[in-house]
């Protein structure tokens, strides 16, 4: 479904990623990890387009996607939830849903959408009419991932959907993620700090260090090397 193929990003002259390649295949979850500064939040802005590669491809469904603007790759199926949520504070809860039903596929399955949104999330139903900017943080990460979910994707991007959440609320979160996986077969691609608990939950894991991939595999094999045990795992 999605490749990276030697990507290299960066914000200034010196870069970011250094040839980073990722495959994600349709009905995969998939996970990157690494420590703060890895540049796993510049891989998502290099999909979703808010920063242009200065080299290499990446190719979503077989589309190279250097030739889809910004603006119109959530139409493709691509939807990103940003790193710290980032819900629009001064509009109520079912007004940010609407925001993120704006692609061509959000419109059309509105309804549909709709309800099963607030079935994964009842908070968003109790509090449909207050107003995001109130709402509490672990109820904001819902909303986010909520109004990802109303544009109909066929790609969830999550962006550290765990940070600032006590761990009860983070547990939630991810057991949600792995319904909605399984119930609307949805792909989802993760950034996390929580690396246990990503790498336990998806089916193939990247780790990036210094922009680049050092690790990769599946989730077991990963969990078992060494270098992760004892630098991420504390084994």
């Amino acid at each position: 479904m999605l490749t990276l193929e030697d990507v290299h990003a960066g914000y200034t002259a010196i870069p970011v990623l250094n040839g980073v390649s990722i495959r994600v295949d349709e009905g995969q979850f998939v996970a990157i990890v690494g420590p703060n500064g890895a540049g796993k939040t510049t891989i998502f802005r290099t999909i979703s387009g808010t920063l242009r590669p200065s080299g290499g491809r990446i190719v979503f469904e077989g589309q190279d996607l250097a030739s889809v603007p910004a603006h119109r790759r959530p139409h493709l199926g691509i939807a990103h939830v940003p790193e710290g949520r980032q819900v629009f504070a001064s509009l109520s809860v079912y007004e940010n849903l609407e925001m993120g039903a704006y692609t061509d596929a959000g419109r059309r399955d509105w309804a549909r959408n709709i309800e099963a949104i607030f079935g994964w999330f009842p908070r968003l139903k109790e509090r449909r009419e207050q107003l995001a900017g109130t709402l509490s943080g672990g109820e904001q990460q819902m909303l986010a991932v909520g109004r990802g979910l109303a544009s109909s994707p066929r790609l969830l991007m999550l962006d550290e959907p765990s940070m600032g959440l006590a761990p009860t609320v983070a547990d939630f979160i991810f057991e949600r993620l792995l319904d909605i996986r399984q119930s609307a077969k949805l792909t989802i691609l993760l950034v996390e700090q929580r690396v246990a608990e990503a790498l336990d939950q998806a089916d193939q894991g990247y780790v990036l260090e210094a922009g680049r991939v050092v690790l990769e595999g599946p989730n077991e094999a990963l969990r078992a090397d060494d270098r992760i045990r004892q630098a991420y795992l504390g084994m």
